[in-house]
């Protein structure tokens, strides 16, 4: 059986919602018309698009840290040093008018000064007016370990860090003062800027130590005996501080 409808027809079906399914049907049916009653047509729907996302870039791998070599020391060539073994600068001073501040003893490494007589020459006399003004001349057990020029290749000179365990057995130190960036770097290897490395106490074989500028800087920079100064106390300040050793 089937049904011949006009268009008038399927279009009062379409109203009432009665949909043609045998077959043919949607062939014949030509295309809705919008009507003027009944409900509205339905606003088509604004589809959003968005972009797409970067593309996650592979982390860079990092650049390793190239160590600081000690012959080139920010851009500055360092000559090479030989750390020569202790010698007490005050060897006559009574330990019975020893003051109690000033620790059990000092081992003090510093660059500039001369072989022979480590307080003769403008740079000693000043490092000995610094320590006079500490009272250390009263003070028997203050000892310095120089670093010298190395003049050509030795082969009977001892490493600096056999010198300064040496040292730190023989002496017994309360407090370690070092004296310029040649001093902190054969020591304690650090290769910051004195001005990084002054004011603060930093550790050498459980022992307090203290930065600053040699004798040498002072006297081409006297502003800075202020700070040297400064340090120098800090210096005291940690000998009083730490116990002797045994």
């Amino acid at each position: 059986m089937s049904l011949h409808l006009d268009s008038r027809q399927r279009a009062m079906l379409k109203e009432m919602g009665v949909s043609l399914w045998w077959p043919g049907a949607m062939a014949q049916e030509p295309a809705a018309t919008p009507s003027t009653h009944g409900t509205p047509p339905q606003p088509t729907p604004t589809v959003t698009t968005h972009a797409a996302p970067a593309p996650i870039k592979a982390p860079q791998p990092l650049r390793p840290v190239l160590p600081v070599q000690p012959a080139t020391l920010h851009g500055q060539t360092l000559p090479a040093r030989v750390l020569l073994p202790p010698r007490a600068l005050f060897p006559g001073a009574d330990p019975q008018h020893t003051p109690a501040a000033l620790g059990a003893g000092w081992l003090i490494v510093a660059d500039g000064l001369a072989d022979a007589d480590p307080l003769e020459g403008e740079a000693g006399r000043l490092l000995g007016n610094m320590l006079r003004a500490l009272q250390l001349h009263r003070h028997p057990r203050v000892f310095l370990c120089a670093l010298s020029a190395a003049h050509g290749p030795s082969t009977d000179a001892a490493p600096p860090d056999e010198v300064l365990a040496q040292a730190l057995a023989s002496v017994k130190p309360s407090v370690l003062l070092l004296m310029g960036r040649a001093a902190a770097l054969a020591v304690l290897g650090r290769t910051e800027p004195l001005g990084q490395l002054r004011g603060q106490a930093h550790r050498m074989a459980g022992l307090p130590a203290v930065i600053t500028y040699d004798a040498s800087y002072l006297l081409r920079a006297p502003q800075a005996k202020p700070a040297a100064w400064a340090d120098l106390c800090l210096a005291r300040v940690l000998a009083r501080s730490t116990p002797a050793a045994p």
